[in-house]
């Protein structure tokens, strides 16, 4: 008995969730305002996504955006980690917001674009004067003379103006062009729909990754900053990169002109399937990832100590007020209890050497050497590593593709979609029109085909005179 209740109950309950959905939700995601709401926080939380630096860590953002004084009296570093403001794109309230807007866009195509379509597709003849008085432009002409041939010559006088014509009882024609103009706004909301499919799909399956990798060494990608839910997928794991070579080119002044790497792609056997020279704006593309030149550094440095095998020593980053500066430390006794500080600040070559005390002892070059602490000490190479941004968004093709149907959405819009209702009755002619835009040219086409009307009905008329006088 119960399962019988259930089962009549069930479609009740289905009916009454239509309706609610129906009369409540739906005309909410149709509303405009909804969308505009919805479009204007996309834009203000994409921008600040552009302002604020994403995928930072918590030193960077406690330095820059502290408490005391707050970036416009509210924006510190509290917030923009509790609000997810460091990782914007990927946030599950952005994410929200663009199934929500992508939501609101379909329901009003389903409900108002496409009715509209078919309502455009659609002939209607006008069969009563009366209707043509509603139309913004329309006319009466009277005349006795007027007859069957009049329709006929008014319908090629349309079709040569690039309407399609559709005529009844000979006595009734309707008219239409540009009707792709209405199909513009259709294609517009596709275009934003796809949009938001390739921005969500994106964020879920894409992945930021930055690795500084001195020159000569191979690595796989790793230090990974930000990631979707998907992405793992899309991490590669079959192959790798080597930095064959790390170069600056500097211009005469001693500053930067360009930094640049070679890079060779690597399968799981360590063979070379691609290589490429990338620099900045000149990335190189492979499987679907993106790895970009952004920074640079100095790795290590490469000493002989007297006639000692070759180290390779680090060189570290220090915070100084004079820019950037690497250093280390090269022992000149074997029991470490002697040595010298060596600093560069490029890759130029030339290095400076201090002492325990901070005293500059001497400037070598590579390739120099010097007596320091009573060894011969030779620079041999400055090894630079380079500073990889690596991304993979599997979103942008449907992206570009969304905003190629954009465009051409906006393009199909400019089109004015023009319907002109022709009637006759009792001896007299009555044509009348209107259009959604370009009301001006609209008129000078509608008063073009009055004056060829009243053109065709006067040479009517000269013949008539003519087929009486003989």
């Amino acid at each position: 008995m119960t399962s019988e209740n259930s089962v009549n109950q069930n479609p009740h309950i289905l009916i009454s969730v239509q309706r609610f959905l129906k009369k409540q939700i739906l005309p909410i995601l149709t509303d405009l305002r909804l969308a505009i709401i919805m479009l204007l926080a996309i834009a203000v939380f994409s921008i600040s996504g552009t302002v604020i630096e994403q995928g930072e860590s918590l030193n960077f953002y406690q330095s820059n955006y502290p408490e005391n004084p707050a970036l416009f009296g509210f924006l510190t570093w509290k917030v923009i980690l509790i609000l997810g403001l460091d990782h914007v794109y990927v946030t599950w309230w952005f994410l929200a917001l663009l199934i929500l807007f992508g939501t609101s866009i379909t329901a009003c195509s389903f409900t108002r674009q496409l009715p509209a379509l078919k309502a455009a597709r659609r002939w209607k003849f006008y069969d009563k004067p009366r209707q043509f008085r509603k139309l913004a432009l329309s006319a009466e002409f009277d005349s006795k003379n007027i007859g069957t041939h009049c329709i006929s010559n008014l319908s090629q006088i349309l079709q040569s103006s690039r309407y399609k014509v559709f005529q009844e009882q000979d006595n009734k024609i309707y008219a239409r062009k540009g009707i792709v103009g209405r199909i513009g706004p259709i294609v517009v909301h596709i275009g934003i729909i796809i949009i938001l499919l390739g921005s969500i799909w994106g964020a879920s399956t894409g992945f930021l990754a930055q690795e500084m990798v001195p020159s000569g060494q191979k690595f796989q990608i790793k230090n990974i900053i930000e990631s979707g839910i998907l992405s793992k997928s899309q991490i590669p794991q079959d192959w790798s990169v080597k930095v064959n070579r790390f170069w600056i080119d500097y211009t005469n002044n001693g500053n930067i002109d360009q930094f640049y790497s070679d890079l060779s792609v690597l399968n799981q056997e360590g063979e070379e399937i691609d290589r490429q020279t990338i620099y900045v704006n000149k990335p190189l593309r492979y499987k679907g990832v993106t790895l970009y030149q952004t920074s640079w550094g100095i790795a290590a440095v490469k000493v002989r100590v007297n006639n000692s095998p070759i180290f390779e020593l680090p060189m570290a980053k220090l915070n100084t007020e004079r820019g950037e500066i690497w250093g280390t430390w090269i022992p000149t006794k074997p029991d470490l209890s002697e040595g010298v500080s060596l600093l560069a600040k490029d890759l130029q070559g030339t290095v400076l050497i201090y002492d325990t005390t901070g005293n500059l002892v001497n400037t070598l070059r590579a390739g120099m050497s010097a007596q320091i602490n009573g060894v011969t000490l030779r620079v041999l190479e400055i090894i630079g590593s380079t500073g990889l941004q690596i991304k993979a968004d599997p979103g942008i093709p449907i992206v570009y593709a969304g905003f190629a149907l954009l465009m051409l959405g906006t393009i199909l819009s400019y089109f004015s979609h023009s319907q002109i209702w022709v009637l006759q009755e009792k001896g007299s002619l009555y044509v009348g029109g209107k259009t959604n835009r370009a009301q001006v040219a609209f008129e000078k086409e509608v008063l073009q085909i009055f004056e060829q009307i009243n053109s065709s009905r006067q040479a009517d008329e000269m013949k008539l005179t003519q087929t009486i006088a003989s």
